[in-house]
């Protein structure tokens, strides 16, 4: 029995009549009625354009353009507007814009993606597949009096405002919190500045639309361009990414610190040196394998798939020692599991003393007689305007990711010394595979990243589990019209998994209009291992008894056979062909001895600014092959007592 849609929401307007035509003609072709589901249609568009009405205006403009293109398009070849074709017509267009050349395939991607996951977020599927649309918030937690006084809002601001202390962080993730906490406790005066909001846990509903719009910048609209378009979602808020990744915890592994060593002179970061740092962070956050309850239905086949082929797999370590399960880490975590910066070393910052101001957006480094001294933020206060937050600090700690560091750094003349600042960018292609199965998953049940195979992870592959809310994997998969339907309505049938690898590709980022724009060329050897990654992941899924594998290659998006794995080894995969995501920028401001080679030193201070330091992604050399929220934190502890030596 079809269920209704759900009204349109009001939302405000981003598209005009034409283009919500267009856009809805595309919904109804592309995302038809199926055995249970409805038609896509003006209900999903209108979910879409509240979505759009708060992207940046370049990439609301892009979303318009397309639109235009696909019309434009439609008249060249029939005479009539997309709206005005016939059902099949429209299909067709879509299928040839579909399967062209990269620029029409990413095209249509990035309009089709966004109309799967407003249609599909619909609690009536979610009820279908017997799984929790909205979790249950909990009541806000009860704040002590001492975070209650040292956390302040922008809307608490009413003027310009003026700060003294010893340590200005400016960031709050993996680096910029644990700086704060480790100097805060050695009685050193810190405020905290971050861009983003705090959210407190029952804010996280557990709705990755509404969720990825309030905590992600640009809305997760953050993207490299170069001979394929890679997607690099990083978080805005208290907490940064940690906030809103899978909690995954490794250590660098020891060839990479060798690397470092070798070729970069970093020889005080050895293997022992940096344990008691590692010991410390994995204690602070509670670091320990996932438990087997919550590993769910995707490990349950990737074990089964791995034992009959022989590799070598385990459970994944992370920092949710209370994890229940719940399977939203990326979107907030609702009890507070994960130990993420804002429910750990912000607050254990906050209790030692430091001030957080969040809705800050620092825009300016003060720099005297070639040393750094403070900080100008901007605010937007109760009142609508906009107020000067200006911090004056014996040194200055950056912190606000691998992406934004290197274009503060660029707006106020630092850094640029040795051409290295916004260069060397690693980010870990990833990808993935989903495979059909005739038993049930319910991949939303456990630990969305709770699981790996160890086997590959020598030849710079590191698989580990990646299982996304019904409406972000179905906007994963390739297929559009009756075949992405009939996958959505056995949504519990599907399992799916993912890897990355440790990149030789390298970018740049570049700060335009204050919005990071990032250059990344995938080169043939990087290409050749996602290529083998997609390879080994169909080989477990077939091994585990899958009857297709959804691949994310251009030209194979659906295996059914071990002759269409022989073919698709046999087939040279170009980076055109791949559809992609990164989710680990790292290197742009990278530490070294040499400064013609880097941008800061191994103490992490800039070497043509005293006094000023990153302490972030940004500064860790090179691509690690594994997770690097741990090692960034390591680093910050390790950086804080040279800091607070300095400053004693």
């Amino acid at each position: 029995m079809r269920h209704m849609a759900p009204a349109p929401p009001a939302a405000p307007t981003a598209l005009s009549d034409g283009q919500r035509r267009t856009l809805v003609a595309v919904a109804e072709a592309a995302l038809p009625a199926g055995r249970l589901f409805p038609a896509a249609g003006a209900a999903t568009v209108a979910k879409l354009e509240g979505f759009l009405a708060q992207l940046p205006d370049a990439a609301r403009h892009a979303a318009t353009a397309l639109l235009a293109a696909l019309d434009a398009d439609a008249l060249v070849r029939h005479r009539r507007r997309f709206a005005s074709l016939t059902p099949a017509a429209r299909v067709a267009l879509i299928d040839r814009w579909r399967h062209g050349g990269l620029a029409r395939r990413s095209a249509m991607r990035a309009l089709i993606t966004p109309l799967k996951v407003a249609h599909f977020d619909d609690p009536a599927f979610y009820r279908h597949l017997g799984c929790v649309y909205e979790l249950q918030r909990p009541a806000p937690e009860a704040k002590p009096a001492w975070f209650r006084d040292r956390v302040h809002g922008a809307a608490d601001c009413d003027g310009d405002l003026a700060l003294d202390c010893d340590v200005v962080v400016v960031g709050t993730g993996a680096g910029g919190a644990v700086v704060a906490k480790e100097l805060a406790e050695a009685g050193v005066a810190v405020v905290m500045l971050e861009e983003g909001r705090y959210f407190d846990r029952s804010e996280f509903n557990g709705r990755p639309f509404e969720m990825q719009r309030a905590m992600y910048r640009a809305g997760g609209a953050t993207f490299a361009v170069g001979n394929v378009p890679i997607p690099i979602p990083i978080g805005q808020t208290v907490g940064g990414t940690t906030t809103v990744n899978s909690g995954t915890c490794y250590r660098v592994p020891d060839r990479v610190l060798a690397h470092w060593r070798d070729d970069l002179g970093l020889a005080e970061l050895t293997p022992d040196a940096l344990a008691p740092h590692f010991d410390k962070v994995e204690r602070i956050l509670g670091v320990a394998d996932a438990r087997p309850e919550f590993l769910g239905g995707n490990a349950r086949v990737i074990q089964r798939g791995c034992d009959a082929l022989g590799y070598a797999h385990r459970p994944l370590r992370r920092n949710a020692p209370d994890c229940d399960g719940q399977g939203v880490c990326c979107f907030g975590c609702p009890t507070d599991a994960k130990r993420s910066t804002n429910v750990s070393y912000v607050p254990m910052a906050l209790r030692a003393g430091a001030e957080l101001f969040h809705g800050a957006r620092v825009e300016r480094v003060i720099v005297a007689g070639g040393r750094a001294t403070g900080v100008v933020a901007r605010v937007r206060g109760a009142d609508g305007g906009s107020h000067r937050v200006t911090v004056h600090a014996r040194a200055v700690v950056l912190a606000c990711g691998t992406l934004m560091t290197p274009g503060l750094l660029e707006a106020n003349g630092l850094g640029g010394a040795s051409g290295e600042l916004g260069g060397n960018l690693s980010i870990h292609p990833a990808c993935g595979a989903l495979a059909e199965f005739d038993e049930r998953i319910a991949g939303w049940d456990g630990i969305p990243q709770g699981y790996s195979i160890d086997e590959f992870h020598d030849e710079g592959i590191l698989f580990e589990g990646a299982a996304t809310p019904l409406e972000y994997t179905v906007s994963l998969m390739p297929q559009v019209g009756a075949r992405l339907v009939e996958l959505a309505e056995g949504f519990d049938r599907v399992a799916s998994f993912g890897f990355l690898v440790a990149d030789t590709s390298r970018g740049r980022v570049r700060q335009v209009g204050g919005r990071p724009v990032i250059t990344y060329v995938l080169n043939d050897h990087d290409v050749a291992r996602l290529k083998r990654g997609v390879d080994i992941l169909a080989r477990v899924f077939f091994a585990a008894g899958a009857r297709a594998v959804l691949t994310p290659v251009h030209g194979f998006d659906e295996l059914r056979s071990a002759a269409d794995l022989d073919r698709f080894r046999a087939t040279r995969v170009r980076a055109s062909q791949l559809e992609l995501s990164a989710y680990h920028p790292l290197g742009t401001c990278r530490m070294g001895v040499d400064p013609a080679r880097s941008v800061v030193g191994a103490d992490h201070q800039l070497h043509d600014c005293a006094g000023l330091y990153v302490v972030d992604g940004s500064a860790v050399p090179s691509s690690l092959g594994v997770n690097p929220q741990v090692t960034i934190m390591a680093l910050a502890t390790r950086a804080a007592q040279l800091i607070a030596a300095r400053l004693a």
